[in-house]
């Protein structure tokens, strides 16, 4: 038989349940996500079990009444609904049952329309808007809404990353974050938007996104009044007035304003190209080249200009044509006066008044200002 999610789920008795501190409930919930995500890591879980919805909803230990969770009684699993107290010795039957109580969500948020279904939950959420963070690190300060939370920020310092990924290797401080990532290797995206389809990995990227429908921003910088959908955004921004770079690359001594901008960079010098066209073979530093890359092959020019109907496969080229249209040349030449659509183009012009010829031809060595002009003269 094919190993399941209740196979290798910790089963408490009530009372047992009633006496886990902080410190265990953190432990118990991290080892119950990390055994769900490798079941689906494995392809082995065909639905997300009740009690991990129960524990992702968690955020810190709760009194929890008896039977709350999967109990046992006498030595045999037994299933007790937490809202009606009802008993199950059947999986299936109990979780049909479950999904009766699941479907209401009578506790409603008044400043953002969520809903959930305990008083406590409700209570938890608050702090989102209010910005509530009772839970301090005693090494740096930080402030955060809920302990486990905090548990997870106590990782950076101690530098502790248990959870690996058996891909690439690459470490976490907790096993969701690992879940998410794996994502990256397996192409999965679970989280669609229901205005434009578009999907993503995890589901604070999905809310991220839906603030570009609603036109939400948020987050509004002190200094300038600039408003962001999202917070890392704003982060970056404040380095402007700052002049900040924190971020210093000890190869080159390159300076950047972010970490991320940071390793994207040092994949230059390591040469390291983890993204593969499954097509033609062809790696990519990023995946966001990757992305662009792979619209070669499915010959899609999903960028189409709205005066003349002409289409392109990167957004950046649209955005050059359309100067056409609207006669803009921001690039003058400081010596003549003459302006151009495009940077490159003022390059090249910019040759005539230093009279250089950098391109030669080979076989006679007669050189010339463009690169198009010796093409034409090894024609002859």
């Amino acid at each position: 038989d094919m190993l399941s999610f209740w196979d290798v789920a910790i089963y408490f008795s009530g009372e047992e349940w009633e006496y886990l501190g902080p410190a265990q409930w953190n432990l118990y919930r991290d080892v119950t996500l990390e055994n769900y995500n490798n079941l689906v890591f494995l392809g082995l879980a065909s639905s997300k079990p009740y009690l991990v919805t129960f524990l992702e909803q968690i955020e810190e230990p709760l009194v929890v009444k008896k039977g709350e969770v999967t109990t046992m009684y006498s030595g045999k699993k037994c299933y007790t609904c937490k809202d009606c107290g009802k008993v199950f010795e059947k999986k299936k039957v109990f979780q049909s049952h479950y999904r009766l109580h699941v479907r209401v969500k009578t506790y409603k948020c008044e400043e953002c329309g969520k809903s959930f279904r305990f008083p406590s939950l409700l209570s938890r959420h608050y702090r989102v808007h209010t910005g509530e963070k009772p839970y301090k690190c005693e090494i740096c300060g930080n402030g955060f809404p809920y302990p486990s939370r905090l548990s997870t920020h106590m990782k950076t310092h101690t530098g502790e990353k248990p959870y690996q990924c058996e891909v690439c290797g690459k470490a976490f401080h907790n096993p969701s974050i690992l879940s998410t990532h794996k994502r990256i290797h397996t192409g999965e995206k679970p989280h669609k938007c229901e205005e434009c389809g578009k999907t993503f990995r995890d589901s604070s990227l999905l809310s991220g996104h839906k603030k570009i429908h609603t036109g939400e921003k948020p987050y509004k910088c002190e200094v300038c009044g600039k408003d962001f959908y999202f917070r890392s955004k704003l982060n970056i921004h404040k380095k402007i007035h700052t002049e900040k770079n924190p971020y210093k690359c000890e190869v080159c001594g390159k300076v950047f304003d972010n970490r991320s901008r940071l390793s994207n960079h040092m994949k230059i010098h390591t040469e390291e190209k983890p993204y593969k066209c499954e097509v033609c073979g062809k790696a990519f530093h990023y995946l966001s080249k990757l992305s662009k890359h792979k619209k070669i092959h499915t010959e899609k020019n999903p960028y189409k200009c709205e005066v003349c109907g002409k289409a392109f496969d990167y957004r950046s080229k649209l955005n050059k044509h359309k100067k056409i249209h609207i006669e803009e040349k921001p690039y003058k030449c400081e010596v003549c006066g003459k302006a151009f659509h495009y940077l490159y183009k003022l390059s090249k012009h910019k040759i005539v008044h230093t009279e250089e010829n950098p391109y030669k031809c080979e076989v006679c060595g007669k050189a010339f200002d463009y690169p198009s002009r010796l093409s034409d003269h090894k024609t002859i």
